[in-house]
């Protein structure tokens, strides 16, 4: 019996689970990929999941997709729109969507690999489906690999992939090169002396040093990076006090750092650290601040040979003109770990997932597509089709290039 894609995508879409919590989604896909004839392996780096399909002497190539939602409550007034809620790694209940597109990833995974199973009297070689867990937090594909990944299943000669963006389906993006940022996730507590709001000169007030802090951070990329670099650093939270009236003794600091180049990386993460320890000093803190990197998204680096070859293979079944080059996306993945543990080039594309009615006589398509609702947004909504069916062409039109032909 055929997979109804359809169908899998609004099940996945409605049930979405946090990273590292992917138990539901992960027992779907297990169970596919038994029906389809694949051996199955589960459980690798907490809830991933890997398909091997062997096929005669070839080549090995792995295709990835990701699995979990985001704790973000959806607002996009689907049918199918999700209600989950879940605890997340603080013990906070939230609420979860897909607001990624993961749903959209794992479903075309699964109906590329029925698609190969059915095509598999013309190619031969070795064909891995690898359903990670855990993309958001940056940690998945590296817990697979210490885990013990590429013990239990073959090494790929590539690895190959995807992520659904909010331009036309039917077009492909794919960068060579450096094609999407590292990122960092910092997490600061700045200490002070507590008090009372009318008497501040008997406190050391923390919320003045976190603004003064988040202020000189902001300053770091407009002066002392050189114009010819790029980066952007985000405070995106900011917390302290629990009453009007109330100095509090520590304030707390979110911040994120995405760059395109390691050394640039570094040359910021430095300057960081040195602004929160000296506004902590400026500000006569009683404690060093506690300064503790969060999560690390490597740089994603597509092979150059293997992008142009791949490339290549799309654009004769989409369209050269609509196989586009996105250039450095500042967005981030940890596909790349998978890559570089296998020793195998890597070659990353971004998927059309917009009802291509949207853009049809559009003088600017790129002023549409930046109008629509995009990933993370609690409005995010592919469109189901085309983008399952371009979403599951593309992925089998990237492993057949690597694949061997049937002799």
């Amino acid at each position: 019996m055929a997979i109804d894609l359809e169908d899998i995508y609004r099940d996945l879409h409605e049930h979405p689970e946090l990273s590292f919590q992917e138990h539901r989604t992960a027992g779907i896909v297990a169970e596919h990929l038994r029906r389809l004839g694949l051996a199955v392996h589960e459980g690798i780096g907490g809830t991933g999941v890997v398909g091997v399909l062997g096929n005669g002497a070839g080549p090995t190539v792995l295709l990835r997709a990701d699995m979990e939602g985001l704790p973000v409550q959806e607002e996009t007034g689907l049918d199918y729109a999700s209600r989950a809620r879940a605890t997340d790694p603080d013990g906070k209940d939230v609420p979860v969507m897909h607001a990624c597109g993961h749903d959209v990833h794992v479903t075309a995974l699964l109906g590329a690999v029925e698609r190969l199973v059915a095509e598999r009297s013309d190619w031969s070689g070795t064909l891995i489906a690898l359903f990670q867990p855990a993309e958001e937090r940056g940690g998945g594909a590296r817990a697979m690999v210490e885990d013990g990944l590429f013990q239990r299943v073959p090494t790929p000669d590539v690895v190959l992939g995807q992520h659904v963006a909010p331009f036309p389906a039917g077009w492909v993006g794919v960068h060579s090169g450096v094609a999407m940022a590292s990122a960092d996730s910092l997490s600061v507590t700045l200490h002070g002396v507590g008090g009372h709001g009318s008497r501040p000169e008997a406190s050391i007030d923390p919320v003045m040093m976190a603004a003064a802090t988040t202020m000189r951070l902001n300053g770091i990329i407009s002066r002392e990076l050189a114009a010819t670099s790029s980066a952007v650093l985000t405070v995106g939270q900011m917390h302290a006090g629990t009453k009007h009236n109330i100095i509090p003794d520590h304030a707390t600091l979110g911040i994120s750092l995405r760059a395109f180049d390691d050394a640039v990386r570094t040359r910021i993460l430095t300057a960081i650290d040195r602004v929160i320890r000296g506004e902590a000093a400026a500000s006569g803190a009683v404690r060093d601040p506690d300064i503790v990197h969060d999560d690390h998204f490597p740089v994603t680096v597509n092979d150059a040979e293997a992008t142009e070859r791949t490339r290549a293979a799309l654009g004769a079944v989409f369209g050269g003109a609509q196989v586009i080059d996105p250039g450095h996306v500042s967005g981030s993945e940890d596909v790349g770990v998978l890559a570089t543990a296998a020793g195998a080039p890597l070659v990353y594309w971004f998927l059309g997932g917009a009802d291509p009615q949207v853009f049809a006589g559009a003088a600017d398509p790129v002023a549409v597509a930046s109008a629509l609702p995009s990933n993370h947004s609690s409005r995010f909504a592919p469109a189901i089709q085309p983008t399952l069916d371009h979403g599951v062409t593309a992925l089998v039109t990237a492993a057949r290039e690597w694949l061997g032909s049937a002799s």
